[in-house]
């Protein structure tokens, strides 16, 4: 299934005047009261370029899991079914240009955004999935429940147009241990065949690679691109969910995969840039928002094929 472009579409008011229609996203992801991960790392953002989100969180957390201790629920399945159920009762699913999700907590939870991500392709056949497929990091292994990451490869990413995995992530789900660009374009290609029409793999960790840079590649039947920027003294959870995020509304907008994953890795390394220098530990998505729009930072994409 290709992607089409999506522009603005012009709609005529009551009153004559010109509206706006912009692109929508249905995001279901965790959401936590204190800092950003899942849909509290990837809405505002959305939203600051110029995308509508409708959220659909899967637990709500007072922060995320790397402190060690939080509380808060994690809804049911079927808690999550009603909400959705709940949006496609107002006659609005067909707006969706695309569904968004990230990390999801069981395989009932990830059961139930594969009948949301059907029932918006009912409401709007243009729809499409992007999933990053939580699984793990390269240093860290594995760390979702057991049955998740087999769930993801089998189920979830043949289902999606977009996946977004980081280096340790594709070679899970495609079986493989790749050490170079080459093998990490072939990696791609093998997980392009399972389903997704777009592999961005948001970082990598390759033989040879200077270890203060990090690179990113985005694949399609069409060609591979890749971008390197320099690589910050710590990683931010929520990072990645930012960076699907922007990645899924700068390709909606229209950008072509390179234009995409070159305006994102702009953003993304400006804004934790900025959150570096002031001593964060968690992302400044308010204080450093023009990152997002205007950032400081620009980098060259490579066109590798």
């Amino acid at each position: 299934m290709s992607i089409p472009p999506r522009g603005p579409r012009l709609a005529q008011t009551p009153r004559g005047v010109l509206n706006v229609a912009v692109t929508t996203i249905l995001s279901i992801q965790s959401s936590v009261a204190y800092g950003h991960v899942g849909n509290s790392a990837a809405t505002f953002p959305l939203m600051r370029v110029g995308v509508e989100v409708w959220p659909v969180i899967t637990v709500h957390f007072s922060n995320h899991t790397g402190y060690g201790a939080w509380r808060g629920p994690l809804l049911a399945a079927s808690d999550i079914a009603e909400v959705v159920t709940g949006i496609d009762e107002r006659g609005v699913l067909g707006r969706v240009d695309a569904v968004l999700s990230g990390y999801q907590g069981a395989e009932a939870v990830g059961a139930e955004v594969l009948r949301a991500v059907d029932l918006v392709r009912e409401r709007n056949p243009r729809a499409v999935y992007c999933c990053d497929p939580v699984i793990g990091d390269v240093g860290r292994g594995i760390y979702v429940r057991p049955g998740i990451p087999e769930f993801m490869r089998d189920k979830v990413v043949p289902a999606a147009q977009i996946v977004t995995p980081n280096h340790f992530e594709l070679d899970f789900l495609t079986g493989r241990t790749t050490t170079s660009v080459a093998e990490v374009l072939d990696a791609a290609d093998a997980l392009r065949e399972k389903g997704p029409d777009v592999v961005l793999v948001t970082s990598t960790v390759l033989e040879g690679d200077h270890p203060e840079e990090i690179r990113m590649l985005a694949v399609t039947a069409d060609g591979a691109w890749q971008v390197i920027t320099p690589r910050l003294e710590r990683n931010f959870t929520g990072s990645g969910d930012l960076t699907a995020a922007l990645f899924l509304a700068h390709h909606l907008e229209g950008d072509d995969v390179g234009q995409a994953m070159g305006r994102t890795a702009d953003a993304v390394y400006s804004l934790l840039k900025a959150t570096t220098e002031a001593g964060s530990a968690e992302l400044l998505l308010v204080q450093a928002q023009e990152q997002l729009v205007a950032p400081d930072f620009h980098f060259d994409v490579e066109r590798l094929r």
